[in-house]
């Protein structure tokens, strides 16, 4: 027997959920609905000083008035509880715990200045590729170095290529040294990186297919890492393309015309904004009204468009 598809939502209440966000939501919903699947609801509020209670509100808020209901989490509790980051911290601990049990964690002291002043290469999402200025030191000088600075965690990455298949992007390839380097699990502050919360909270709750957006993609191979050391089931990931505004500018939570409430208020309907997002993602090829339900027999990863999506001018009241 097939083991069910189980896809989940994971916003950041730190804004409200702009379009973009919305649009991801839909195709992971219809993903998973469309195999018989079911989602489950995680708030990722990880950075506690910049995400808002009442934000994690108002996106369960903005997903039900579309119809893209979840299974599990949210207001629904269920039996992988809590489902907020912000309360998982212990769970965490064990599972960096792991890792040090591995002798793959090392502390390291560098500020953000001396990582921008490193003339180190960039990952394809940006980030720095980190040196591994502090991955010889001895215990005697990260001790001492303790006194005077808190440390942030990094993994030490093997020389190893990571390969998988997107559901959409197809076959993807990485050499973890050269494409992602040693990455942080825990920085200084005592937060808990994403990349690890993330993969800890999905392998524990069972999640199968991760669905998001394809700024995210470059993510995945050292997640898939992280998944095999701590012996999680690896899921099956599937990138979006980005919705852009007219000028080719991306989405941001920061525009408010581009939440559901404010689309809501310039004269939409629900059914209208499910419809037009299923149009730019070419499930349809008319903007007309739509329930999730009524798209389900129209999805398919080969009509999702490889390129990012710029939003018509027009398409949406006060955008463009």
């Amino acid at each position: 027997m097939a083991q069910q598809v189980v896809g989940r939502f994971a916003p950041t209440p730190s804004g409200q959920l702009h379009l973009g966000n919305l649009f991801c939501s839909l195709i992971a919903w219809l993903a998973a609905k469309s195999q018989g699947g079911k989602i489950l609801l995680r708030s990722e509020d990880l950075d506690v000083e910049r995400s808002r209670p009442e934000y994690a509100l108002q996106a369960q808020r903005d997903l039900e008035a579309l119809g893209l209901f979840w299974d599990e989490g949210g207001d629904r509790s269920g039996p992988h509880a809590p489902y907020d980051q912000s309360r998982r911290f212990p769970f965490y601990r064990t599972q960096l715990e792991r890792l040090e049990s591995q002798r793959l964690v090392y502390p390291c002291f560098c500020s953000r200045a001396q990582l921008h002043a490193a003339s180190a290469p960039h990952a394809s999402d940006g980030e720095t590729i980190y040196a591994g200025t502090c991955r010889g030191l001895s215990p005697q000088e990260a001790a001492e170095r303790s006194k005077t600075r808190a440390p942030a965690l990094r993994l030490q990455v093997p020389e190893e290529t990571i390969a998988f298949t997107d559901l959409h992007y197809g076959p993807q390839q990485q050499y973890l040294p050269t494409g992602c380097g040693d990455f942080i699990l825990r920085r200084s502050d005592g937060v808990y990186a994403y990349q690890l919360a993330v993969v800890a909270d999905d392998g524990a709750m069972g999640v199968t297919q991760v669905v998001r957006g394809r700024d995210l993609l470059p993510s995945t191979h050292r997640q898939i890492l992280l998944y095999r050391l701590l012996g999680w089931p690896v899921p099956e990931f599937g990138h979006t393309p980005l919705l852009l505004a007219p000028g080719g500018r991306r989405l941001s939570k920061r525009d408010g015309d581009q939440c559901l409430s404010g689309l809501l208020e310039k004269g939409l309907t629900p059914r209208d904004v499910v419809g037009r997002l299923a149009f730019l993602a070419g499930l349809v090829e008319e903007p007309a009204p739509a329930t999730p339900e009524e798209l389900l027999p129209r999805f398919s990863w080969d009509k999702l468009p490889q390129e990012d999506v710029v939003v018509p001018a027009g398409l949406f009241p006060g955008i463009g």
